[in-house]
């Protein structure tokens, strides 16, 4: 059986066309860090260093991977959405890259899933980042995302 995060890879670059696109792959998950990786090749711009669509992409993903992977370690199904983000673009990228996602500082799991039960709705603010090899960041995302538990037709 995959491990939770083999599963999320397969089911990214399964249904999301672009995720097969950037070539991306799930570099690691801690329980509260998702890293997903992505070759420059593919996602490169005219200018030689990573297009901001993919590292936008990159870290929404990222994101979303950690709200799905916390939904399915408790066995819910749910429909995961972004509800709305910002980016800042802070350095170029010139080489191959990483996106790194959580939990915003002051959210919880706990908060987010008695949400969840009680409403059958909850929203989680996530803080993505794209480190650079010197420890510096390249780019940013803060973004909220909404899980709305599925309903059997």
């Amino acid at each position: 059986m995959p491990t939770p995060a083999a599963a999320l890879e397969r089911e990214l670059l399964d249904c999301i066309p672009l995720a097969r696109a950037m070539s991306l792959h799930v570099q690691d998950w801690d329980g509260a860090l998702l890293t997903l990786a992505a070759p420059l090749a593919p996602n490169i711009n005219d200018k030689g260093c990573a297009f901001g669509g993919s590292l936008a992409s990159l870290m929404t993903l990222a994101s979303w991977g950690v709200v799905e992977l916390a939904l399915r370690e408790r066995d819910l199904d749910c429909d995961v959405y972004v509800q709305d983000s910002a980016i800042r673009y802070l350095a170029p990228v010139w080489g191959d890259f990483r996106a790194q996602a959580q939990l915003a500082p002051g959210e919880s799991f706990d908060d987010f899933f008695a949400t969840l039960a009680a409403r059958g709705k909850a929203r989680l603010s996530l803080n993505a980042q794209v480190p650079l090899a010197d420890g510096s960041i390249a780019a940013s995302l803060g973004s909220r995302f909404v899980a709305i538990v599925r309903t059997a037709n």
